[in-house]
């Protein structure tokens, strides 16, 4: 994975593992479930995140035939 993917990936683990605590934080102090655009947007970010590794291990798999 070259430098600027691998701190593309980085950026967004830091970013969503955030949004995690928070959500986890109101879950602890309020007793309340997150709220629904809080989650949607976290998912969201893992679908990017899912993207941006996938773009590279389809690459390989084309390089490879």
């Amino acid at each position: 994975m070259s430098a600027t993917k691998r701190e593309e990936v980085c950026s967004h683990l830091r970013y969503i593992r955030l949004e995690l605590r928070e959500m986890h934080q109101t879950l602890l102090k309020e007793d309340l479930l997150p709220d629904l655009n809080e989650a949607k947007e976290v998912l969201a970010q893992l679908d990017a995140l899912l993207d941006l590794l996938s773009e590279k291990r389809v690459s390989k798999v084309n390089s490879q035939f």
